[in-house]
């Protein structure tokens, strides 16, 4: 085996999204050398010390300290456990043409951080990334790693360096001008007219630009701005508002240019997210490509107003981050500096910017003037001009991303309108997706984590920027896991349309509270008169909301559930597997004493020790279930029928499982607690309790339905 000594004297090529960065070296006195590349030239440069401001996905210090333990490790087996813990599974192998054979070892537990060997010698380390697999290998094996995803013949090349034109300040309609970067391929041919990618942030466009330098490198222009009010762009963030015209009017700007051949793209994910669905929607006959990513939906669907109510922690989070200059101060967005708690408890709510980071915060300020749904979020709801979109959409998302509402509105917004060249890819990701392969507890395959993610974004972009016939327009429209099941599945849409949405019933005897009531899950609506006909009571105490994580993820509800004002309706342990995929809903016959109230529903996976792990929620204002535009509030007593839109999911139940779908009245992290007045919960009102019912009969059949795959 080979010494540490021996090993530390070698040097690695360095990979970002398949473009060679330079060599990285461990040398005996702990530090990680990199000799990098001159961006614009492509020139070799001089080896020194790594920058510790450098920002890369592979922790290349980590790797550095812990090499002596990978070399001295036996990879042999179907399992490997290293000395410092970390442990890893055999996964993909690779050949070259001399015939040898290379193994990848999936890491297990934590950010997927693979190692490839060869002979048992390691010569490889990897990690994907949402930008770009980052990969160091041994110079002359690349062709034995996964570094080959990048050697598709039709895929765009990094044939170019790149040339930094500097900052443009770019007037939009109104005179507000924005901060816009833009970057050419260096050695294009002079005259070449180019496809440009846009890119329009909030989070300063500084901070993630050198991820867009590949694009550059594979002969794209990249337009990379600030939106107003951030960073270094004038006007001031209205969160939403300015999106869609801002978006037209910078690529108004961009086909103008002598560079350009008049054909953009764009890319965003999350709030970015939102901002290319915005473009989408102005028309724009020059768009001809998006890339959206784990998308931030309307606000009235996925963030200010999710479901109707005043969202709360998802909501400051990203608000506060966003109030305490022109960049974002992402310690307050993690939950670091702000205490997420003590936020959610700070009265009064139009206060609590104040309370949290000692001044106010425009946009909370804002939206507190905008209490009812009107002109200001119906220009904010992609649904009032979905039908301008044209441009071909390449969705990508996962179960445990927190914007998933988001997501299943603009594919059930792109599916109402036909958008041509539609597609969507969901795995077992969280928002930042493609990371890990364990999450919460829950495992999933070594094939959860994949090497080809920015392949097949820059697939989407050299088919619709550069005409390149590389068939991705003739794949399965759908790609996604099952969770559960651990495999891949296509489908020529979604939901899937091997799906049948079948309905499964709520019933009970009267006593659903908590899951150790008599509340039933069953494929039949119960009789009137009979023993599973009776109607559920609980008692909503806004004072006392219901506490869970407020994040999308598999989160054990067992505790949550033995409370009396969460009603639990559990089916019969499953005799066979059952497996669902799609987009789901819920229709609820319910009633209250009050005049205003908020109901929460949730699906669940019970396994036999009684884990009760969450799969899909969604939270709504009562007072909106005939529309956001059409508030009425309630009759104290009278029965309504409420439709609940939830989250989409691909999930197989085991045999010896149960399903269980829950209702209640609040969820503190999601939500602030309806105080049941009907009043603008922005002033505060004195709030009350209320008793709940909800009916489930042949009169009112309550039930939820799932996308069951046969």
């Amino acid at each position: 085996m080979m010494t540490d000594a021996t090993a530390l004297k070698k040097s690695y090529n360095f990979y970002c999204a398949g473009t060679y960065e330079g060599r990285i070296r461990f040398t005996d006195d702990g530090k990680v050398m990199h000799a990098k590349v001159n961006a614009r030239r492509r020139t070799q440069m001089q080896e020194n010390v790594l920058d510790d401001r450098a920002k890369y996905a592979l922790p290349l210090q980590q790797i550095r300290e812990a090499m002596p333990l990978y070399r001295n490790t036996e990879w042999a087996g179907d399992r490997v456990s290293v000395d410092n813990g970390e442990i890893y599974h055999r996964h993909l192998t690779y050949a070259d043409e001399q015939g040898r054979v290379s193994q990848v070892w999936a890491k297990r537990g934590g950010t997927a951080v693979d190692i490839v060997t060869l002979g048992g010698e390691v010569i490889a380390f990897l990690t994907p990334n949402r930008y770009g697999m980052e990969i160091i290998v041994e110079e002359g094996l690349e062709k034995l790693t996964p570094l080959v995803v990048y050697d598709d013949p039709l895929l765009s090349k990094p044939e170019y360096g790149v040339n930094d034109l500097g900052t443009f300040l770019i007037p939009m309609r109104d005179g507000v001008k924005l901060a816009t970067d833009v970057y050419l391929p260096e050695g294009i041919d002079p005259g070449t007219k180019l496809p440009t990618i846009l890119v329009r942030t909030c989070y300063d466009r500084n901070g993630r630009k050198e991820n867009f330098m590949h694009w550059v490198s594979k002969g794209y222009a990249v337009v990379n701005q600030d939106v107003r009010g951030r960073a270094d762009s004038e006007g001031e963030l209205v969160p939403f508002y300015h999106e869609r015209e801002d978006g037209s009017d910078t690529i108004d700007w961009i086909i103008d240019r002598p560079w350009s051949n008049g054909d953009v793209g764009m890319w965003g994910a999350s709030y970015l997210g939102y901002v290319v669905m915005a473009a989408s929607t102005s028309g724009h006959p020059n768009l001809k490509a998006v890339v959206n990513e784990v998308n931030v939906g309307t606000p009235f669907v996925d963030t200010v107003r999710r479901g109707g109510t005043v969202c709360s922690w998802p909501l400051l989070c990203w608000t506060l981050a966003q109030s305490v200059g022109t960049r974002t101060d992402f310690q307050i967005f993690a939950g670091i500096t702000v205490d997420p708690a003590k936020a959610v408890d700070a009265r009064p709510i139009k206060e609590i910017p104040q309370q949290m980071i000692g001044r106010s915060s425009g946009p909370w300020d804002m939206w507190s003037e905008h209490p009812e749904y009107d002109e200001y979020w119906r220009n904010c709801n992609h649904a009032e001009r979905a039908h301008q979109i044209k441009a071909p959409m390449f969705v990508i998302s996962g179960w445990y991303d927190g914007d998933s509402p988001g997501v299943s509105e603009t594919w059930r917004l792109l599916t109402e309108h036909d958008v041509p060249n539609r597609k969507i890819w969901l795995g077992p990701w969280e928002h930042g997706p493609n990371r890990a392969r364990d999450l919460k507890g829950v495992s999933f395959g070594e094939d959860a984590v994949v090497y080809d993610y920015d392949v097949n974004v820059l697939r989407w972009f050299d088919r619709y920027l550069k005409g390149i016939a590389n068939g991705i327009d003739t794949e399965s429209r759908a790609s996604y896991y099952v969770v559960g099941e651990n495999k891949w599945r296509t489908s020529a849409d979604w939901t899937p349309s091997e799906s049948t949405v079948t309905p499964f019933y709520l019933g009970s005897g009267g006593r659903a509270n908590s899951a150790f009531g008599d509340g039933t899950l069953q494929l039949q609506a119960a009789a009137v008169g009979t023993s599973q006909a009776e109607p559920d009571k609980y008692v909503y105490n806004p004072g006392d909301p219901v506490v869970d994580s407020g994040e999308r993820e598999p989160e054990n509800r067992r505790t949550i559930e033995l409370r009396q004002d969460v009603l639990c309706y559990t089916s019969e342990r499953l005799t066979e597997e059952l497996t669902i995929a799609g987009e789901l809903s819920a229709v609820l016959y319910a009633a209250s004493s009050a005049v205003d109230t908020d109901w929460v529903v949730s699906l669940t996976d019970v396994d036999e020790a009684d884990n009760s792990i969450l799969l899909s929620s969604y939270i709504v204002r009562a007072k909106y279930r005939g529309g956001y535009d059409k508030p009425e509030l309630l009759t104290p007593g009278q029965v309504e029928r409420f439709d609940i839109f939830m989250p989409n999911i691909a999930h197989r139940f085991a045999a010896g499982h149960r399903v269980r779908f829950s209702v209640t009245s609040s969820s503190k992290f999601v939500a602030f607690p309806n105080s049941n007045t009907g009043l603008n919960p922005y002033d505060d009102p004195k709030p009350i309790m209320a008793t709940q019912t909800i009916h489930h009969s042949e009169q009112y059949p309550s039930h939820v339905l799932l996308p069951v795959l046969g």
